[in-house]
């Protein structure tokens, strides 16, 4: 095969989005979320991976995060990966990682992105559903999930798990 070959098998084979977020706590367990402007509800700190760049899931919730609130924390280990169909867009591989328990100083150093976010908060467990709908909010529980029990990573589609 040619370099033009391979270069046109390349080209037509299919199209995956990657996107990956952090899930932070408080002492109190709840769940850190923001609001974005570009879009109705709420979401986890984290966004689209810049793999056209190099960009590693791992690097781009490291990076989302700091852009989105300004904390600059490595993240922790993987909590769960979904496989998100969507309608208009391809395929969601969404990768969610552990960013433990934020300590009061650093809950204090939160800035947040005014271009893309609106507002930030803590939410408990049994006000996640109302705040988080479909395959984000079962993903976020499959996560918690996950911490809770010390598990493995979840393996998700559209935030269900599988297998």
């Amino acid at each position: 095969m040619t370099t033009l070959d391979y270069a046109t098998y390349i080209a037509s084979l299919p199209r995956v989005l990657a996107g990956a977020a952090v899930l932070f706590r408080d002492g109190e367990g709840r769940v850190l979320l923001v609001e974005p402007n570009y879009r109705d509800g709420w979401a986890l700190p984290g966004g689209t991976v810049e793999s056209d760049a190099g960009e590693s899931p791992r690097q781009g919730a490291r990076r989302e995060t700091l852009e989105e609130i300004g904390l600059d924390i490595e993240p922790g280990r993987l909590l769960a990966v979904d496989w998100v169909i969507g309608t208009g867009r391809p395929p969601l591989v969404a990768y969610l990682y552990d960013g433990g328990v934020l300590p009061a100083e650093r809950i204090a150093a939160i800035r947040l992105q005014e271009e893309e976010l609106l507002s930030w908060r803590f939410v408990a467990d049994d006000e996640l559903a109302a705040h988080l709908p479909g395959a984000l909010g079962r993903r976020v529980s499959a996560a918690l999930d996950v911490v809770r029990s010390g598990a493995g990573a979840a393996e998700l589609e559209n935030g269900v798990p599988v297998a």
